[in-house]
């Protein structure tokens, strides 16, 4: 068999792993592949989409341009990159790519769908940069919560000054049952959390007493009854029994709105037990794309996503648990000389977004990577990390490990890094006890 033929049996392989969700597996083909054949394209496009699958939009990117750059006709390859572009909000580059294959394919209905969609997001983008003000006003401003009328058929547990156990119990139920709560309540929680998170600390510090339990939990992303089986798995939250949920509440899961507002609730009752930190998804760009403010503008309206967008922008970015364990949503940094000092000295209200670089960035952006030293990101956005960077950082801050979220890991769970570095991804780490 020539390696030719070797190359085709490797891709199909991939192909096999691809179909049964295995995409570390099918990326591992694909690359074997390329190895042995490193001039077709298509081993470069298929592992362009296994990546897309991993969310590791960057290498989707580079993997479909050099499958392009091989055969510029390939119309799969403009396609995959457009997506790949369109996720980490490089709205334009994907416009491009998204009028080529209109341009070479003009009977593709799902192209001509993508490319109204980015022409609508690249429309929206410039808009919103020409009204840009600096110091625009607070969403709430002008919101007299007091003012607003609960009708008398509303069925729901009344929520007076005071969050209680009562009225979580019957919006759980609410919530399940497909309906929604007032919006008076509505703007009571985001308003009554944005003032808790906004006066506590970038880098909120805590410890967990003797008979007292953590649950650390990475991303919900809109999965309503997944958040709910985590509590029935690990139990409710209790002033005894705290959680901490590590950023990414919202997007991508249709029920976005319901697990905001849960969180948030369970915020307002156990303030100094239940803590949030904030992820990328917590911010404008990413819910615009993936789904929350449209999320919130069909249950509620537009003014409960732009509260929310306030209050996102007021959450902590990092918790540092028992002086031993910092969790934060990314990862960590591009200067060896960033300590825990530097995150508690900075100043997040004056920045409302993360932008493209610099620390807040960096801190809900990054990824570890298993090669000593620090990379390009595999998402095109932020960079990745080395186990010797993890070491350095650990040792000069006397931490025992990173904790982070951020991605997908197969089993729930990783630790990495020669234990300094813990992901977890819809799931909970437990078991920290005490210290």
């Amino acid at each position: 068999m020539s390696s030719t033929d070797d190359s085709i049996a490797l891709k199909q392989k991939g192909n096999t792993a691809f179909a049964s969700h295995d995409w570390l597996g099918a990326i591992d083909f694909y690359t074997r592949a390329i190895e042995l054949n490193d001039q077709d394209p298509s081993f470069y496009c298929n592992r362009a989409q296994a990546n897309i699958k991993l969310e590791s939009y960057g290498y989707a990117v580079v993997d479909a341009s050099k499958a392009i750059e091989l055969d510029q006709s390939y119309v799969k390859a403009y396609y995959r990159r457009a997506v790949a572009n369109t996720a980490i909000l490089n709205s334009r580059e994907a416009l491009k790519d998204f009028k080529t294959v209109v341009k070479k394919e003009p009977n593709n209905k799902d192209a001509k769908l993508k490319l109204a969609e980015c022409e609508k997001i690249v429309r929206r983008v410039e808009f919103l940069r020409a009204i840009e003000v600096e110091d625009s006003p607070s969403a709430f401003e002008g919101l007299d919560i007091d003012s607003i009328a609960v009708e008398s058929n509303y069925d729901g547990v009344e929520l007076g000054s005071d969050m209680t156990p009562e009225f979580i119990d019957d919006m759980i139920t609410r919530f399940k049952n497909g309906k929604k709560i007032h919006r008076k309540y509505v703007f009571q929680i985001i308003a009554a959390v944005r003032n808790i998170v906004y006066d506590e600390p970038t880098m909120v510090e805590m410890e967990v007493g003797k008979g007292h339990q953590l649950t650390v939990c990475g991303d919900t992303h809109g999965q309503y009854f997944d958040l709910l089986e985590i509590f029935r798995l690990n139990g409710f939250p209790t002033a005894s029994h705290y959680y901490l949920f590590n950023g990414d509440f919202v997007d991508r899961g249709s029920w976005s709105t319901e697990i905001a507002l849960l969180l948030y609730a369970y915020k307002w009752l156990y303030p100094k037990a239940f803590f949030l930190n904030r992820g990328n998804h917590e911010t404008d760009d990413m819910n615009r794309v993936y789904g929350f403010e449209g999320e919130c503008k069909a249950k509620y309206s537009e003014r409960v996503f732009k509260l929310f967008s306030e209050s996102f922008s007021a959450l902590p970015l990092a918790t540092l648990i028992g002086q031993k364990y910092l969790t934060l949503h990314g990862g960590l940094f591009s200067d060896d000389k960033t300590s825990l000092e530097d995150i508690r000295k900075l100043n997040r209200h004056g920045q409302r977004q993360p932008g493209q670089q610099g620390l807040m960035m960096e801190m809900l952006w990054t990824d570890p990577q298993t090669m000593p030293g620090r990379g390009p990101s595999k998402r095109g956005v932020g960079l990745q990390f080395g186990p010797d960077v993890t070491k350095r950082f650990c040792e000069a801050n006397g931490l025992e490990a990173v904790i982070r979220s951020h991605e997908v890991r197969m089993e729930g769970y990783e630790v990495e890094h020669d234990g300094r570095c813990i992901t977890g991804k819809s799931g909970c780490l437990d078991g920290l006890n005490s210290f």
